[in-house]
Formats: structure tokens, C-alpha cells, sequence
């Protein structure tokens, strides 16, 4: 039987779709992601944070550093959308730094290389 070729692979359809997409959708979402995933790390949907299941601040680094990251070198090409996702990632960085029993020095704290110290 001769294979259908008309229609993608299911593999396929969420790479098209992203190459459909602008680069700045691309970026930003991963921004909200790399943001929301952060937040639960931080246990921020939580009425008492440090109580969530979710908890956790070594990932929390990691996530708000690789966020940092990201907005730092895309802040060109994100236009009006760049203030917004910097002034989420510093809510973050402060969070982080309440979240922590003993907090990093100024300009140490997860994507403070990047982003310079958060107060």
C-alpha cells in the first residue's frame, strides 16, 4: 500500500507550527514559561509559600537564571514587550531573595550577572 503523504506526521505539527510563529511569540513565550515556572518554585501561588509541595529554591535559581539570560540577550528585539518580562524577572529575583533564610550578596542572586544587582 503506497503511504499517504498528504498529511504530516503528528511528530510533525507542533514544529510547523512554531515556524509559523514570529520570533518575538517564540521568545516571550518562553519568557511566560520560564516566569510561571519560576513562581511555583517559589511557591507564590500559595498562601504560605515556603509550605508548597512545589518549593524549591535551588530550581528556582536555575529557572530565574536561564530567564535572566534569556530577556538580557532578546531585550533588542523584544520592543514594547521588554519592559514587562524585566519587571516580572526582578518580582522574581525579590521573591527569591525573601524566600531565602540567608540571601545572596547584592548582584549574586539568580540572573543578577545579567541583570545587574535587584534590590
Amino acid at each position: 500500500m503506497a503511504e499517504d503523504t498528504t498529511t504530516p506526521p503528528q511528530a510533525e505539527l507542533p514544529v510547523r507550527e512554531l515556524a509559523a510563529l514570529p520570533a518575538i511569540e517564540v521568545i516571550s513565550r518562553a519568557a511566560v514559561m520560564l516566569m510561571s515556572s519560576a513562581a511555583e518554585k517559589l511557591g507564590l501561588s500559595e498562601e504560605a509559600p515556603a509550605e508548597s509541595e512545589y518549593f524549591d529554591l535551588d530550581e528556582a535559581r536555575r529557572i530565574i537564571t536561564a530567564l535572566a539570560g534569556l530577556i538580557t540577550s532578546s531585550a533588542e528585539y523584544l520592543g514594547p514587550h521588554a519592559g514587562p518580562l524585566r519587571d516580572g524577572l526582578q518580582a522574581l529575583q525579590r521573591a527569591f531573595r525573601e524566600a531565602s533564610a540567608y540571601p545572596d550578596p547584592p548582584g549574586q542572586g539568580p540572573g543578577e550577572k545579567y541583570t545587574g544587582p535587584v534590590h
